[in-house]
Parts: C-alpha cells; structure tokens; sequence
C-alpha cells in the first residue's frame, strides 16, 4: 500500500528534507527525499547535541578561528548530506540530488558595516569558495538587496544557487532575472540549475497578526495563494527558455504553526510540482497518517472571493519587509549563538 509521502512524490512533487542531521538524512532517504537544505539554526542544534564532539575538538586543536572552525563544520555536515544524494544527482543528471550550503548570515546582520557592493562582492567570494569541487551543493543566498546583487555574477560563475528567504512576487522576479542574466553569460547556458525558496507558513502568522479584517475563509491562505501565484509565474517564464533542466520553486516553511491545523495544510495544498523542503517532524507526521493519500493541488486556487480579499487587505510590501526582518534575525542570531558555543568548547578544552 502507498504510504503519505509516496504519494506525494507520485504527484511530481520533489521531497527534501529541511535537516542535514545524518541519522534524519538515511532516514527520510529512505521514505522517498531527494535532497536536503541546511542553515545556521540546523548546523548549531546539531552541534550543540554533542554528537559532534569529536570532529570539533579536532579542529579546536588546529590553528583555526572561531569562525574557520564554524564553516569547517558546516562544510563538513553538509558534505556528508551530500553523499547520501549523490546517486540520486547522476541519476536525475543535475536536476535533483541536491544539499543546500547556506552562505554567512552574518553579512545581513544590522550591526554589518558593508555597503550593498560590498556584501553582494563577499557572496560572490564566498560562493565560490564554499561550491568549488562539489557537483550536488545548491549555495544558498536571501533575496536581500546584498544578495540579489551578487545573483547575475554568481551564476554566470556557473554556481548552482538557491534563493531563498523568498516572500513576495517581487523579490523572486528580481532573483529570476538577475539568474537568467547570469545564465546568458555562462559558457554553457544549459548546466543552468536555480530553485527559489518561497517561504509559505510565516506569511499565515503574519497575516493573523497583522492582516486581522480577513475573513475566516481567507486567513491562514494567504501563504498557500502567494506560493502558487509565483509557481505559476515561475511556470510561464522558463517555459520557452528551452533549458536541460527545471528551474524550480522550493516550498519552504511547511511546518504548521498552529497547534488546531492539520500537519499536512501546506504539504498537501502544494502538492503536484517543483521540490517541498519539509521539516523532519512534518514528515514523520504525516507519514504517520493512516490511509492518506495525496493529488496534485498546485494548481488549485481558493474562490475569487478569497482572492478578491487578498489582494485587496494585503500589503506585500509591508509583509516582505517585516518578514526579512524576522528571517534574518532568525538565520543571524543563531550563526552567533554558533560562534560562542564553540567559544566556550574551545575555553573548557584549554582548561582541561
């Protein structure tokens, strides 16, 4: 009998997992996944578990910074990722098998002192850096003014991207061109390989908090109407690109925030298309769903009333801007809770 998330792969959907912890990667490997995504707060859980302990204090022992051993570290969790999907890669060649390496947070922190130039020239190095000699790591960069800057260059480097921290039709539209750009001045415009990473439950918290006029038949779809609005969009512009491979939304942020929604809301509603990075417990929790099976709904929208009332009580440019705030506060916060934690590994080592 198929299970859950069998059916959700036989729709078209694309399965990966939003962890690079190893056992949850042979894990969910197994029940169907195809690649993986990892970021600060990923990489700092993991290590903060202690299973670690021993690849770290090896590097703790060699002449590295704080911050050289926090990327070494994050090199090396998502390089072991990597491996699990490596077949997967060559089978699908270059259109699936991928890991996400997510690029230092940090340059967005508000306490950065680079100009935009400067930020998009720092991605750039380190994209560079952080992709060379791997063939199935996507590097991931926001869509923030620094990162959208460093796009066009970074793929006409020939770097497989991952845009992400996506929430607005405007931020992926500048992404989309800035790739394409990019691909045009590439040697080979046909390696190009791009996803962009639309975030979906954050917009249903913020648009319950701050959107309080929709009806009950709007609120909580609101992230579900965006995501679909910008696959389609997605759809019309690579479709008479003639590419090799498929330029693909991420449907990130699929874990429900509400304790009364069922663990399935946007799993379900997105499905059909493109890649979902769904979280570890999102999984099992559906996986876990007696007789569930899925269709393809990407293409399903709610009545025009619903819609009428999105687009007429919703301000995206404020919800963009509110939601990046928070996003990045969320990716820096954690990249600096990473650096003290291995601060305080390196003082009780030299202690002892």
């Amino acid at each position: 009998m198929m299970t859950p998330l069998e059916s959700l792969i036989q729709t078209g959907t694309k399965l990966w997992l939003d962890s690079i912890d190893p056992d949850l990667v042979l894990e969910n490997r197994a029940l169907g996944a195809t690649g993986a995504t990892s970021n600060p707060i990923i990489v700092t859980n993991l290590l903060k578990t202690g299973r670690f302990d021993t690849e770290l204090n090896s590097l703790l022992g060699q002449d590295l910074s704080d911050d050289e051993v926090a990327w070494k570290m994050t090199d090396q969790l998502v390089n072991q990722a990597q491996q699990v999907f490596t077949q997967v890669h060559s089978d699908t060649a270059g259109n699936d098998g991928y890991v996400s390496f997510e690029l230092d947070p940090l340059l967005e922190d508000e306490s950065c002192p680079l100009s935009v130039e400067e930020k998009a020239a720092k991605y750039v190095e380190l994209a560079k850096k952080w992709s060379a000699g791997h063939t199935n790591r996507m590097i991931k960069v926001p869509a923030t003014p620094g990162g959208l800057a460093a796009v066009e260059e970074m793929v006409a480097a020939g770097i497989t991207l991952n845009v992400t921290l996506i929430f607005s039709a405007r931020q992926y539209e500048l992404a989309r061109d800035a790739v394409w750009r990019g691909a045009q001045r590439r040697s080979d415009p046909q390696s190009l390989k791009s996803v962009y990473s639309i975030f979906v439950s954050r917009i249903d918290v913020y648009t319950e908090k701050h959107v309080a006029d929709l009806s009950a038949e709007a609120q909580g779809e609101v992230g579900i109407v965006n995501a679909k609005r910008i696959w389609q969009e997605n759809q019309k512009f690579w479709a008479d690109k003639n590419l090799r491979l498929d330029q693909e939304m991420i449907f990130a942020s699929t874990g429900t925030k509400k304790a009364e929604d069922p663990k399935d809301k946007y799993v379900s509603a997105l499905a059909g298309s493109d890649i979902q990075t769904n979280p570890p417990d999102t999984n099992a929790a559906i996986q876990a769903m007696p007789g569930k099976l899925m269709t393809s709904q990407i293409d399903q929208l709610p009545s025009q009333d619903v819609l009428d009332q999105i687009d007429q009580l919703v301000d995206f440019q404020r919800l963009e801007e509110t939601l990046m705030q928070e996003g990045l506060k969320k990716f820096a916060d954690p990249q600096k809770a990473l650096l003290a934690f291995i601060a305080e590994k390196r003082a009780s080592l030299e202690k002892s």
